[in-house]
Order: structure tokens, then C-alpha cells, then sequence
């Protein structure tokens, strides 16, 4: 989660049935109907929604003042501390190897739009002030993680050249309890912030003991702050009652962690043509690829309002997501105008009453199979799962 700064805030398309693309349905799944009637398809941007929050959300106008570019490659500065009360007394070497997987995950995850190109610094950097000094705790201010930053910045300065550097990764050692969690700074442009070799340090995540809980997917977690997406797991009880573990940005420790095909459309790993949009009345059939795979049509949105919208998608046993608790087609309702942490997603579950298998959460077996439809009372949105197999998902989405 990022501290939040004082000053400066601020298709695959048919109109077929894709019935042809998939194997014939088995008994047990209904044939999807021959045709829908003729329409014309908009334009994905009908369904992009304006963020309304100032921070990070939902919508698709991100700051990129504020926020780095999510595609490309970003070069990531490891720095390694310890603390005059909380010395190191082991190896740099645990510490980046057990963040360096991240790499290949957010590759895998961005279907290689994104390369993350981590330069660990292999010594200990000693922080210029005790560990317990700097109020590092939950409800951490903006100031005080920058001026953690800072002394860690310049602690670094001599030996280390900052140039060329996109972000900075600040790695806590093992004896340091007193930072038990990590962070993203986000720059604040009001100020004059944290500089180094000339350079301004934009974007930094600080890790703390909780690295060693959520293994290198804290590193996914945190970075998707650097990009504007929020929280998505609840600021106030029930901690993971919004989404469950169907995207990183909820509960990292998830069981199908792959960001949710909303994320990857608002940070360009999905392009426009992969996306049906339906702005208004009318419905839509559309085969839906998974979003663990590379390719073909990821997401249909269903828009509801200013800043309101339902997505679909396909989910399946593979990938960053192979042990997923449920499969088939996840429907969420996504609300731009939500602020991190309030439920900006809300993940429609398919099988409330479903007893989930040791492990996984109720809202893990939220995916819909054939013969399973949503239906929004307030909207008359529906969402009807027609066919499924190895391709995808096969949906109909409509709205009176």
C-alpha cells in the first residue's frame, strides 16, 4: 500500500456464436443459440472509465506524472540496509534471490510487455539512524517513509551511481523488526523529494519482514501501486471480502494471483482489440480467451454508468494461476470512482453455498460454468456462460 502524500495529490469481436471454436459441447453443457442479431461492435473506449479518486484506481486517464510507465523495460535499483541497533550478520545473496522470481512473473504476467530489470547492490548499506526511529508502522505517514528513503538513498549515494535507474528497491535485513512491512512511495511533484546523482527518486517500494510471508509476489504487489492500481483488499473488515485471491492486488498469497483482465487492458499488456465493449443496450456473444495465455479476446465490459462497469473473463489452471481454486468465467463489477482499499472490484460469486476444499476461500470458488448466468436486479445487465473447453469461455452479455 502506498503512503498517500500531504501535498500534491491530485475483440476479438463477433456477432456469432464462436460455437465453431470449440470442441461440441458435452451433454452436460447447453449449445450456445445460432445467432445473435447483427450489431455493430463499439469500441473499447466506450467502456474505459474515468478515475475519480486522485490516487490510485480503477480508471484509465492514469497520471503518468505520477505513476511509471507499465510497459517496457524498468530499470529497479536493489539496496540492501541494516541498522546501527539491528546489524546484518548474513548474506545479500537470500535476500535477492528470494525476490528475483519476480522478474519472470510480471513478464509472464504482462504477456512480455513488461520487463523489470533488476540490478541488486551486494552489500549491506548501513542506515544512518536506529531501526525503531523511524515510526515504521502500519499508518506509516508519507513523510516519514521518505525520509526512510532518503537516509537510505544517501546512505547509498558514495558507492552506488543512481543513474538511468527507473525505481528503488530498499531491502530491510532480518534482524530489523522494526520494519515489519512494505511500502511504495510514490513521489509527491509538490516537493523537493529524494534526489541522487542528479536523478529524483519517482518511485521506491521499502521491504520489510512481511517479504519473507509473501515471497517475490510482494515485488508484483507493490509495483502495481507504481503503475495507479489500488488495493483491492478491504482497508476494513473482512480483510479479503471484495475480491478473495483472484488478483495481486488483493490477497498476495492468492491462489489465481494473474491481474485481473481489467489491470492488464489499463496497463497496455491488453490491447483494445482485445476487448468487447457494450456501452449501452444490445447484447454481445464472444468467445473469451483465458487470461493466463497471451492472444485473442480477454475481457467483455458491460458498462453501467459514469464510472461503473461489469467484466468478464475467462480464468483457467495455468500460469501464474495453476493453482487456482475454481475455474471457468469470472464476473466482476468494477467502480472507478471507489477508492483503494473500498471495494474499486467486487467479485460476483458464482457458488456462494459451495463448500471450498482446504486452502481456498468461499469467494475462491467464484468462477461461473455453463449453464450459470448473473444478473444485475438494479441494471438488467446479464451475463450468461453458454459453452467452455480448452479455448475459453463462450458468454453472452447483454443489457435492456
Amino acid at each position: 500500500m502506498p503512503a498517500l502524500p500531504t501535498a500534491g495529490l491530485r475483440c476479438l469481436t463477433a456477432t456469432l456464436v464462436l460455437a465453431s471454436c470449440l470442441a461440441a459441447p458435452t451433454a452436460a453443457t447447453a449449445a450456445p443459440p445460432a445467432a445473435d442479431r447483427p450489431q455493430a461492435p463499439a469500441p473499447a473506449a466506450d467502456c474505459a472509465l474515468p478515475g475519480r479518486t486522485g490516487w490510485t484506481d480503477e480508471g484509465h486517464a492514469t497520471d503518468r506524472v505520477q505513476f511509471q510507465p507499465s510497459t517496457g523495460t524498468r530499470r529497479v535499483l536493489m539496496l540492501f540496509v541494516d541498522f546501527p541497533d539491528a546489524p546484518a550478520t548474513d548474506s545479500t545473496d537470500d535476500y535477492a534471490a528470494h525476490l528475483a522470481p519476480a522478474a519472470e512473473w510480471m513478464n509472464q504476467a504482462s504477456y512480455g510487455r513488461l520487463q523489470l530489470d533488476i540490478t541488486p547492490v551486494r552489500r549491506w548499506i548501513r542506515m544512518p539512524a536506529a531501526s525503531t526511529s523511524y515510526d515504521y508502522a502500519r499508518g506509516l505517514t508519507f513523510e516519514a517513509h521518505e525520509r526512510y528513503l532518503r537516509d537510505a538513498v544517501t546512505a547509498a549515494d558514495p558507492q552506488v551511481d543512481f543513474a538511468g535507474y527507473d525505481m528503488v528497491h530498499v531491502v530491510a535485513n532480518k534482524a530489523a523488526k522494526a520494519i515489519p512491512f512494505s511500502p511504495t512511495y510514490l513521489y509527491d511533484p509538490a516537493t523537493s523529494g529524494v534526489t541522487a546523482d542528479g536523478n529524483r527518486v519517482k518511485w521506491a517500494v521499502t521491504f520489510g519482514q512481511d517479504m519473507w510471508r509473501w515471497g517475490h509476489k510482494v515485488v508484483a504487489h507493490e509495483t502495481g501501486h507504481t503503475f495507479g492500481l489500488p488495493d483491492l483488499y478491504s482497508f476494513n473488515a473482512p480483510t479479503h471480502g471484495f475480491v478473495g485471491g483472484w488478483d495481486v492486488m488483493g490477497n498476495i498469497a492468492g491462489h489465481a494471483p494473474q491481474f485481473l483482465g481489467w489491470h492488464s487492458w489499463k496497463l497496455g499488456w491488453t490491447r483494445d482489440d482485445q476487448v468487447t465493449c457494450l456501452p449501452g443496450s444490445g447484447h454481445r456473444t464472444v468467445l473469451l480467451n483465458p487470461v493466463e495465455r497471451p492472444g485473442g479476446t480477454k475481457i467483455a465490459v458491460v458498462r453501467t454508468g459514469e464510472t461503473t462497469a461489469y467484466v468478464a473473463e475467462s480464468r483457467r489452471a495455468e500460469g501464474n494461476d495453476e493453482n487456482t481454486c475454481s475455474t471457468g468465467v469470472l464476473i466482476y463489477k468494477v467502480d472507478s470512482a471507489a477508492h483503494t482499499g473500498y471495494g474499486p472490484v467486487r467479485v460476483m460469486n458464482a457458488n456462494p453455498t459451495t463448500t471450498p476444499p482446504q486452502g481456498c476461500t468461499q469467494l475462491d470458488m467464484a468462477a461461473y460454468a455453463p449453464g450459470q448466468d448473473f444478473t444485475d436486479p438494479d441494471t438488467g445487465v446479464r451475463i450468461e456462460i453458454l459453452a467452455s473447453n480448452r479455448a475459453g469461455d463462450v458468454v453472452r452479455i447483454g443489457k435492456p
